[in-house]
Order: structure tokens, then C-alpha cells, then sequence
């Protein structure tokens, strides 16, 4: 949800999507914090429930609407949502309502934290394989890769006073050693910004750690009881229980497929293996040699978009996520991101 005033479902899209699914009962503004973002929770006179997304430029309602086209569908029935129409003209895309609150909202327990990754895993293995990789996505993924590395030095120009010299050229010595990974390391059709926040999740957790007021889709009614809650003072250890479904893939395209394990080692892997560990084993396999050697220096490169952006932005969280990493790359060995 938007921060600050709630922004209003313009009449235009609202008449777009009521010629589409009927007369709508129910609008909520759903955003994220940040004003280029503009979602709505919406409600038909049927009771059933939808997003309204516009996006923010052509680029992102192009690689979305893509994505939604060809490769979300192989991720299986309410595993994310469905592409229900689409308006060019307003950037704009009607999508099915999946259940579930984004992992990064919910404290869960450890054996449900670690099924959500495996689960997360298993997901991005269906969406990076989800093509045969025409020639034009592999030329497309390489090319990715090399933009990614040359826009290094505009992200260093415009982070000058949050970088010493050192982390420069540690970003420096990332890029350059990313140029040279670039022919070893597997193209996919990526999500793009793989992190808990767009991972959500229905099943047993810990409902008090919830944000309080944050309507999501899935949350569960004031009172209602958390199945498969252990009784007060119980540690009992029992299977872990819950599904896993991924949203917002406005950043989807062809790139090499370790470009969409960088959010999450900067995030939720840091000091929990047993996550990272998880995800891997529902990826179905490791990280090969390249991959490791690329994901640390991509963190790096992330971390000096981070500061490029997060500053001229207000997004702090974005610029705490980059000095996080340098500190990390700077201070411990690299080995840790993998």
C-alpha cells in the first residue's frame, strides 16, 4: 500500500476494466512507497478479486506483458497470477488476485521459511527453463550482461559520496570480471527481482509479526485461527505446510539466469544457509563454477545501482541494501554469497 495519500483509480482505467470483468464493487489502492508505482486491489460485483497494474514506462509494460505471455504460465495453476487483458495504450494490465502475504512481511517459522525457498527454488527453475532459448534470447541475455557491466562507471559517477575509493574499485574489478563470465554462464527468462517481497505465502505463520493494517491478498480475517499453530509454549517439530506463488514480473526478461539469485544473497541468505540451501534444492541443481564467480561481483554491481538510485529516489531501504553489500564484499570472503 501506498504511503501518504491513497492514489485513486483514474476513471479511465476503471471503465477499461469494468467492460472486462463487470461492475466493480471494491477499489484499494495497493502501490508500493514509491510514486512511480500504481496498483489496485479490486473487487467484481461477483466477489472475485483483481489487480490493476499501470506501469511505469512502455519498457516495463512490454517485458511484463511478455512475461505474463510466455513464460508465467509454466510456474501452474496458482503459482502467480493470470495475464486477464492488457491496454497499451494506458500501459496497463488486468491480472487474476493469487493468494498469500509476501514472505518479507511474515516472521515464519524456520521448516516454513525453508519451504517457501525450496518452493521459490522450484519456481525460477520452471521460469528460467520455460523456453527452448531462441538464438535472439541468448544474443539478448548476452547483451544484458555486457549493459549491466558498462553501466558500472554511470552508477559509480552518480554514488560519489557514498563509495571510498576501495569499494570503487571493487565495483570496478566486478564488472570487469563479469565480461569475462559472460560466455560461460546459462541464459533464462529471469523474473527480475527475485526477492521475498514478491514471493507470497499461504500457510502456518506467526500472524502478530504481520505489518499491522497492510490488507494482502490472502490475509487471513481478525480472530482466525493459524492452521497448524502450535499450541503456547510447544515446540513440537512437525512438516512444513504452505504454498508459494510469485508476482510482479514487470523487470522479466532474457538474461543469465544467476542475475535473479542477487536479491535474495543480499537479503534473506545472509547468515542462513539453511534458506539458501533450500532454494537450490528445489532449483535442482547448484550453482556451477561461473556462477559462482559471477554472483558475488554482480552483488557488487547491484549494490552501486542501489546507491545511484535509493538517494535521488528517498528509497533508504534500496541505499541500506547497497552499503550492506559493499560492507559485506569489503569486509568478509566472497565464498559467503554462495
Amino acid at each position: 500500500m501506498s504511503h501518504g495519500h491513497a492514489k485513486p483509480l483514474p476513471p479511465s482505467l476503471r471503465e477499461w476494466a469494468e467492460r472486462v470483468v463487470g461492475p466493480l464493487s471494491a477499489v484499494q489502492d495497493a502501490s508500493h512507497p514509491r510514486e512511480s508505482s500504481r496498483v489496485w486491489d479490486v473487487t467484481d460485483s461477483r466477489g472475485r478479486r483483481f489487480f490493476i497494474k499501470q506501469s511505469a514506462s512502455a519498457s516495463f509494460y512490454e517485458r511484463e506483458t511478455f512475461g505474463y505471455q510466455s513464460a508465467v504460465p509454466a510456474l501452474g495453476f496458482g503459482r502467480a497470477p493470470r495475464l486477464v487483458e492488457t491496454d497499451a495504450r494506458q500501459l496497463a494490465l488486468l491480472l487474476t488476485a493469487v493468494p498469500g502475504t509476501p514472505v518479507s512481511r511474515l516472521a515464519l517459522p524456520a521448516p516454513e521459511h525453508r519451504s517457501a525457498h525450496r518452493q521459490f527454488g522450484a519456481l525460477l527453475r520452471r521460469l528460467h527453463g520455460t523456453d527452448k532459448m531462441p538464438g535472439a534470447g541468448r544474443r539478448e541475455a548476452r547483451t544484458a550482461l555486457e549493459r549491466l557491466a558498462d553501466d558500472a562507471e554511470t552508477h559509480l559517477a552518480r554514488a560519489t559520496g557514498l563509495m571510498s575509493e576501495s569499494r570503487r574499485a571493487l565495483v570496478r574489478r566486478s564488472a570487469d570480471h563479469v565480461r569475462k563470465l559472460t560466455d560461460l554462464l546459462a541464459p533464462a527468462h529471469i523474473h527480475g527481482d527475485a526477492q521475498e517481497r514478491n514471493a507470497l505465502w499461504t500457510g502456518p505463520a506467526l500472524p502478530e509479526q504481520r505489518t499491522p493494517g497492510q490488507r494482502t491478498p490472502g490475509r487471513q480475517a481478525p480472530g482466525q485461527r493459524t492452521p497448524g499453530q502450535p499450541a503456547p509454549g510447544r515446540q513440537a517439530p512437525r512438516p512444513a505446510s504452505g504454498q508459494l506463488a510469485v508476482i510482479d514480473f514487470e523487470r522479466s526478461r532474457y538474461a543469465p539466469a544467476v542475475q535473479d539469485f542477487v536479491r535474495l544473497a543480499c537479503g534473506p541468505w545472509q547468515g542462513r544457509g539453511d534458506l539458501r540451501a533450500a532454494f537450490f534444492h528445489g532449483y535442482g541443481r547448484p550453482l556451477t563454477d561461473a556462477e559462482r564467480q559471477a554472483l558475488p561481483c554482480l552483488a557488487a554491481l547491484d549494490a552501486a545501482s542501489c546507491l545511484a538510485y535509493g538517494p535521488d529516489h528517498g528509497e533508504h531501504d534500496v541505499t541500506a541494501r547497497g552499503l550492506r553489500t559493499l560492507a559485506r564484499l569489503e569486509n568478509g570472503p566472497w565464498e559467503t554469497f554462495v
